[in-house]
């Protein structure tokens, strides 16, 4: 199977658009950065998929509980920061625009 070269997280309240692109691996699994490098979404055998910025302070998980599958799932996802929170999907189709 071939991992996912591209994705992105769409927010639900507005429609504001985060594209990953394929960085790596990280633990054996496909890695992910946000095309402004500030965010990375990866696998870990600690929290499953989720993403993290600097210092690995984790910043989202999907919405459905912890997920080990071999890439991040499609779906929604809550990110949290500080006092805000925030539900994206992570779309595959269309992760290119």
């Amino acid at each position: 199977m071939t991992a996912l070269a591209a994705f992105v997280f769409v927010r639900r309240t507005d429609g504001l658009r985060h594209p990953f692109g394929r960085d790596g691996e990280h633990h054996g699994r496909p890695a992910y950065r946000r095309t402004d490098g500030a965010v990375r979404c990866v696998w870990s055998p600690e929290e499953g998929w989720h993403c993290e910025i600097g210092g690995g302070l984790v910043t989202a998980y999907p919405l459905g509980g912890r997920a080990d599958g071999p890439e991040p799932p499609e779906g929604p996802w809550r990110s949290f920061k500080d006092d805000r929170s925030y539900l994206y999907d992570l779309r595959v189709h269309g992760a290119d625009g």
